[in-house]
């Protein structure tokens, strides 16, 4: 199944910057490792804000919730997902 992810991340002030880079390593680590294996399909920044629109390729939807909420900054994220379904005039 197909959904289309639109992640923004809301950092808390006042949060320490040391941990806030050690965080942003390990999103980078675990997104680069979903994207190869197939389930993070697409990613892309949304220019002038912190966030992403994102097209993941699960089996279902407990699938999706668990590698959203295992992401290391998800706890400072708004997430909004639209399942998406084939459309009749599409060639590919």
């Amino acid at each position: 199944m197909l959904y289309c992810v639109h992640m923004t991340v809301n950092v808390p002030q006042g949060m320490d910057p040391e941990r806030f880079e050690r965080l942003k390593a390990e999103e980078k680590a675990v997104a680069q490792d979903l994207q190869r294996s197939g389930k993070w399909r697409h990613l892309w920044r949304v220019a002038g804000q912190y966030a992403n629109i994102s097209v993941f390729d699960v089996d279902n939807h407990d699938e999706l919730h668990g590698l959203l909420s295992s992401l290391p900054l998800f706890p400072f994220m708004d997430v909004t997902v639209t399942p998406l379904a084939r459309h009749p005039s599409a060639i590919d």
